[in-house]
């Protein structure tokens, strides 16, 4: 049985006090938190608010819905009732604090907002703190870590009963029905966050056969048909799934918030032999990877030697898809969000530090589908910890 759970006090001090830092340093009076991720991040609750983070001194949660339950899931000390955003500026004047300056989450908030809050706020310079948020969020804390750990072992659970609910003949969105039931049982909390604007994302992918050579929109190496050519085209779909051709499984799962990425392989009868050893190949390349990553280490540097590798086993030409729908990075940081930092991408000269979780999916898509490995791991003080922990060989059921 899983508890409802609330951010403790020391997670939300901690992050306050990293963020104040930064806004000291860069001469800010304060910063205006509106997108919900964040928002979650620095008050512990997603309801409709805005946050003030001074640089100094206690943070103001103004609640315009639902004001009771912020109350109840956040543990910062200021939370008011304040239902016209117009009020926001008094409101931060009757506590003293100046607006002279405020970061804004400029990445994410639409112009129309933006110039809203410029007539709101028409005597403050506004500045973008979007970066220091996203390299704030990327280090993540013991309580992060064990909250990651949690959504691994869920995830873990229902890769183990897929055999089970494998049958020849039902479609991909069959199987990802059983799939996502099995999650949402074990407290996954719905459809994934991404930042990127337009990269809508739901739970996750199947696909098999062919299909997994379908491109998509999404920023991924295998897209998918999906249900549909509206809302998230990409992902399981109306084909019916055949013997003896690969099944890939690539899924998030959210337990309290917290993302981790997962791809495992199965089949119905036997594996296809040049399948079976790109999927070989895709191993050998993750343990390569994963014993060059340690702090210190250049993002770029692991991307550009997966390229080696891909290069190396004769599969460059299918390393993250194929054609023009290939995407160019193997790794990506997880959270909150599908999309953080770290970003295994060339022209990515981010140093890799304790502390940084991502998924690291060394992938090959065939005319014949698509193959491919992903886990959930942490940066440690000189190496990395991987928390995802289904079984890594290809699983076939009669």
């Amino acid at each position: 049985m899983h508890e409802y759970q609330v951010t403790p006090v020391k997670e939300i001090l901690d992050r306050t006090r990293a963020l104040q830092s930064k806004l000291e340093q860069a001469g800010l009076d304060g910063a205006l938190i509106v997108h919900h991720t964040n928002l979650f991040y620095y008050s512990g609750t997603s309801q409709s608010a805005h946050l003030f983070v001074p640089k100094a001194g206690d943070p103001l949660l103004m609640v315009r819905k639902s004001f009771e339950r912020a109350r109840q899931e956040s543990p910062l000390p200021i939370i008011l009732d304040v239902q016209s955003l117009k009020n926001i500026p008094a409101i931060l004047q009757e506590y003293g604090h100046s607006t002279s300056s405020i970061g804004l989450e400029l990445d994410i908030i639409p112009v129309n907002n933006y110039s809203f809050y410029t007539k709101v706020f028409s005597t403050t310079a506004f500045t973008d703190i979007s970066r220091t948020v996203k390299e704030l969020r990327m280090i993540k804390s013991d309580y992060e870590v064990e909250l990651l750990i949690e959504s691994a072992r869920a995830q873990d659970e229902v890769f183990a009963k897929v055999p089970g609910m494998l049958r020849e003949g039902m479609t991909e969105l069959d199987l990802a029905s059983l799939f996502e039931a099995g999650m949402r049982r074990r407290g996954y909390s719905g459809g994934c966050k991404m930042r990127t604007f337009n990269q809508d994302f739901f739970m996750g992918n199947i696909h098999s056969g062919a299909s997994g050579t379908v491109p998509s929109y999404f920023d991924g190496p295998v897209g998918g048909a999906g249900a549909a050519a509206a809302n998230n085209p990409h992902g399981a779909g109306w084909k019916k799934i055949a013997r003896d051709e690969a099944i890939f499984i690539d899924y998030t799962c959210i337990i309290n918030g917290y993302t981790v990425d997962q791809t495992r392989m199965f089949c119905i009868g036997k594996m296809p032999a040049h399948m079976r050893a790109a999927y070989e190949a895709t191993l050998a390349m993750q343990d390569a990877l994963l014993a060059r990553i340690r702090p210190g280490v250049l993002c770029e540097d692991v991307y550009l030697h997966a390229l080696e590798l891909a290069e190396q086993h004769g599969l460059a030409d299918n390393f993250m898809g194929m054609g023009k729908d290939k995407v160019r990075f193997v790794g990506h940081g997880v959270g909150l969000e599908l999309d953080e930092f770290p970003i295994f991408a060339q022209g990515m000269k981010m140093p890799l530090e304790k502390g940084m979780v991502f998924a690291l999916e060394p992938k090959f898509v065939l005319p014949e589908g698509a193959v491919g490995i992903e886990n959930t791991h942490v940066v440690t003080e000189n190496a990395v910890r991987t928390l995802t922990g289904a079984t890594e060989e290809i699983v076939c059921v009669a």
